[in-house]
Parts: structure tokens; C-alpha cells; sequence
């Protein structure tokens, strides 16, 4: 048979699936080298086996690529984790030492002196078969998927189950199955970010009205972050009613809100007291400097704040109880006097002329009897 003038030398021979793996540039070279070591002695040194081929000879069988794409592709199987390189860079050295990541348990023999039979099936031409019950990726093809799709390992073994089941439920042969692993795991992985991108969207914050809450991915971040639930809670009206008077809600209510909170929580972990000892308030008991510029922060009226501190001293030396932080305490009790305040203002708007309406929810403003029963603050 005349050969084609079309194709008038040897042709290279690369796997599509480790080009889609590695890229191709790094498979046709990967591919070459694994060739030299039919024809070259390899020595072993460090559990590796080390081949030296010249420079010339790589730019004769690739004459598609210069010296500089040489040393930039095998670079990139270096960072890649797939080769070895123990020579300079090749613009500066005539040859290219190298090795295969792979560790070899016994002395290296050239395979020039000892060929495998003619008849043994080459690697990737394997014949088609079932796939395995116990089968399991290599340790390259994860790698690999880490290196080249930023997978992590066990994110691919958790998909393991699944694709065993699937394949040999469909009872299809296959000499490629770690090459179906890949694509499998990639395609979850994809499903799997899109999901997480579609969870984390805020809803439509066009609307902000009494009813807001944060998502729960954005609850979890700052429960990660180590403050308390009870915390986040108690902030949720105060963050709608700063947002409702100033007329528009901004684009990214979650990403305010647990900067809001954030910045709530540090100051207000700072200002807390603690000692392992609970103690009575004092007489003369004051809030530090700092419980203070969280109320602030939480646009929460400063004078409104100490005009509560008479009766919440008297409450609780009546009470005879201990705590550890009475800075906590007077937070807890200014903010849910501040929120029923906002509360029966907003009856009041709701309800102009109603007999015994109380607009301003002030303390002063209020019954002796009233002060004297609601003590639900202090639970």
C-alpha cells in the first residue's frame, strides 16, 4: 500500500482523554517521553525512574515547537504534578532529565532488552469489560481533578457510590472508566457550585417590610463566625427599621446584614464582662462607655437608654439575683424597651384617636402599674 503524500512521516499517537485531562499540549509531550523509555535506559534513583534524552532530539520529533514551548509544557506537567525535572530549564541545558511522578519497586530495566510479547494487549487498548464492584479511581485522576478543576479529593470519592451503581446497573463494558470518573465527577461538581451560587441569592429586597429575614445561608455564616443566635435575632427589627426610615433597602440585604452584625457583635463581645463569678448590682451601678456605642450603632436614643437605667437597678437588687455581665442584662432590656416603643408608635400612626393610645412608649409615659407588672425583659 503507497503511502499518502498528505502524510508523508510517522504520526504521533496521543490520548484524547489525557488531552482533555492535562491539555494536549501536555499529552502529546507526555505521551513522547513515555516513548524514549522503549528506546533509552532509564536508572532509578530515589524510588524514580530518570531518563537524559538531548534537547535536539526532542525539537527533531516535534519540530512544531520551539525550545521555549518545550520548556513551558513540561513546566507545566511539573506543576501539574505528573513529571520530574532535575535538569536547568532548556534554553540553558542541551538536555532534559526526567522522571515520571510514579514510583518504580524494583531496579529499572531498559525495556528495549526485555519487550512485552507481541500479543499482550497495550495499555489503553485494553479490551472493554464491566465495571468492577470495588472499583476506584487512581490517585492521578485525582490529583488531577484538583489540579486542573480545583476538586477537592473528597468531594470526587463521594460521587464513587453513585457511578458504581449507575454503570453496573446499566451492565455496559467500558475500557475507559476512569475517563467516564472524570467526566462524572466534573459534571456534578458544576451542578454542585451552581446550586450553592442559586442559594446564597438574596430574595427580593424591592419589598422590605416586618416580615424580612435573613437567608439561611447568611444565618450560618455568622453562626460559623461564633455569635449567638439569640444575638442575630434580637438585631433583625432594629436592622429593618434603619432601612425602612431611610426610605430604600440596598441591593445586598444579606451581605449588609451580616456586616451590620459583625461589627454589632465585636463591639459588643469587647464590652462584656468575663467573669466566671456572678455578682449583684451595685447601688451605684453604670454601663461601660462601650455598651453604650453599641446602642449607637443600633440608632438607639442615648438619653432613651439612661432614663431606663433607675428602674432596671431597682428591679434586680430587688430581685436578689446574680449574673455575670450586667452590661448584657442592660442591653437586652434598653433594646426590648426600644423595640416596644417603635411598636406602640407604630399603633399609635395606625390607630390616630384611639382613646388611651400611648404614641410615645416612653417609660415616663406609662402607668406605674405597667412598669411594675412587665417584667418580661428580665427572663
Amino acid at each position: 500500500m503507497s503511502e499518502s503524500s498528505l502524510v508523508p512521516e510517522r504520526q504521533l499517537v496521543f490520548s484524547p482523554g489525557l488531552a482533555a485531562t492535562i491539555g494536549l499540549g501536555e499529552a502529546i509531550l507526555l505521551q513522547q517521553l513515555q516513548g524514549l523509555f522503549d528506546h533509552h535506559s532509564s536508572r532509578v534513583r530515589d524510588g524514580h525512574a530518570w531518563l537524559s534524552v538531548e534537547r535536539a532530539l526532542l525539537l527533531r520529533t516535534l519540530p512544531f515547537w520551539s525550545v521555549e514551548d518545550l520548556q513551558r509544557i513540561s513546566r507545566s506537567l511539573v506543576d501539574k504534578g505528573v513529571l520530574l525535572v532535575s535538569s536547568p530549564p532548556l534554553q540553558e541545558s542541551e538536555r532534559l532529565e526526567f522522571a515520571f511522578n510514579e514510583r518504580v519497586h524494583r531496579a529499572a530495566v531498559p525495556p528495549a532488552v526485555t519487550p512485552p510479547p507481541a500479543s499482550a494487549p497495550r495499555p489503553g487498548r485494553r479490551s472493554a469489560c464491566l465495571l468492577p464492584v470495588h472499583w476506584s479511581p487512581s490517585e492521578d485522576l485525582l490529583q488531577l481533578l484538583g489540579l486542573n478543576h480545583n476538586i477537592p479529593r473528597q468531594f470526587a470519592l463521594d460521587q464513587l457510590e453513585d457511578f458504581i451503581y449507575y454503570w453496573r446497573e446499566r451492565g455496559e463494558t467500558s475500557h475507559a472508566w476512569e475517563n467516564k470518573f472524570r467526566q462524572h465527577v466534573i459534571s456534578n461538581w458544576r451542578h454542585h457550585q451552581q446550586s450553592q451560587a442559586e442559594s446564597f441569592r438574596a430574595p427580593d429586597n424591592s419589598k422590605l417590610d416586618n416580615d424580612w429575614r435573613p437567608s439561611l445561608d447568611a444565618m450560618e455564616i455568622m453562626e460559623r463566625g461564633g455569635i449567638e443566635r439569640e444575638f442575630i435575632e434580637e438585631a433583625i427589627p432594629e436592622f429593618i427599621l434603619y432601612w425602612r426610615e431611610r426610605g430604600a433597602a440596598p441591593r445586598e440585604l444579606n451581605s449588609k446584614f451580616i456586616q451590620h452584625i459583625r461589627i454589632q457583635w465585636a463591639r459588643y463581645s469587647s464590652s462584656m464582662e468575663h467573669s466566671t463569678e456572678p455578682k449583684r448590682i451595685m447601688e451605684n451601678w453604670q454601663p461601660t462607655e462601650d455598651v453604650f456605642d453599641i446602642l449607637r450603632m443600633s440608632h438607639i436614643d442615648t438619653e432613651f437608654a439612661r432614663s431606663l437605667l433607675p428602674e432596671f437597678i431597682v428591679y434586680w437588687r430587688d430581685s436578689n439575683q446574680t449574673h455575670t455581665s450586667w452590661n448584657s442584662k442592660f442591653l437586652q432590656h434598653v433594646k426590648y424597651h426600644w423595640a416596644k416603643r417603635h411598636q406602640i408608635e407604630r399603633a399609635g400612626h395606625q390607630n390616630a384617636g384611639q382613646q388611651g393610645s400611648n404614641p410615645t412608649g416612653r417609660t415616663r409615659d406609662r402607668s406605674l402599674q405597667d412598669d411594675l407588672t412587665d417584667t418580661s425583659w428580665a427572663d
